[in-house]
């Protein structure tokens, strides 16, 4: 598979109709669905030569599954090759499944490249105007960074980011929080204790924390006491 147009061919020819009306509705965006799961287009991109993703990468993805093949192929870049490109798909993620799916793609190639990456990208992302991309840089730290040298740089860009009140980095706030008290109660009990974050967000952490198996019965009790 060489060319661009072989690739929508080939994910045309895996559309699934059901599914494309399950996918609509939980998927907020403006672009048009072919309605082809996840793991079929890690495959297809599976097959682009690897001379070819640079050149695949150029062209401007409109349907939401090229969108998420972008990622996948981005993610097949090395380190300081997918640098280059990273911001070019951050001006395409307008909804939380192509968020989330490219950050997550990019756990591999960003191994070992944790601080470089900090500073690099997630730093710019958190203070974006736009709400996708800060949720790109909220999700970063928690598929990367939920580690304990990183809980106070966490808590700080947490606490900045508390008047933001766009519902998608509200629940990535609270998500990243969740996780952070599942491997470090006591920590993020006391920052919890102590932070100003809006009552919407601060309660939705705790509702995350409650539905988690990973969490004791004590210690939750203990956080629901602190419900604003």
């Amino acid at each position: 598979m060489t060319k661009y147009s072989d690739f929508q061919t080939k994910l045309a020819s895996l559309a699934d109709d059901e599914y494309r009306e399950f996918s609509m509705k939980g998927i907020p965006t403006d672009r048009p669905f072919i309605g082809v799961r996840i793991p079929d287009i890690k495959k297809i991109v599976k097959e682009i030569p690897a001379e070819d993703v640079n050149a695949f990468i150029k062209v401007e993805p409109i349907a939401l599954e090229e969108v998420l093949a972008r990622s996948f192929l981005i993610a097949r870049l090395s380190y300081d090759e997918m640098l280059k490109v990273f911001d070019s798909q951050i001006a395409f993620l307008d909804n939380w499944c192509t968020v989330d799916t490219f950050i997550a793609s990019l756990r591999k190639t960003i191994k070992g490249h944790e601080r470089d990456y900090l500073e690099q990208k997630v730093e710019s992302l958190l203070n974006h105007k736009d709400a996708f991309a800060v949720r790109a840089g909220l999700v970063s730290l928690l598929d990367f960074y939920v580690k304990e040298d990183y809980l106070h740089l966490i808590f700080d860009r947490i606490e900045t980011l508390k008047d933001r009140d766009e519902y998608y980095i509200k629940m990535a706030i609270a998500w990243l929080l969740a996780e952070c008290f599942i491997k470090f109660p006591d920590k993020t009990f006391s920052y919890m204790k102590a932070s100003r974050l809006p009552k919407w967000t601060f309660n939705k952490t705790i509702s995350k924390v409650s539905d988690s198996y990973r969490v004791d019965e004590d210690a939750k009790k203990m956080l629901k006491l602190l419900r604003k």
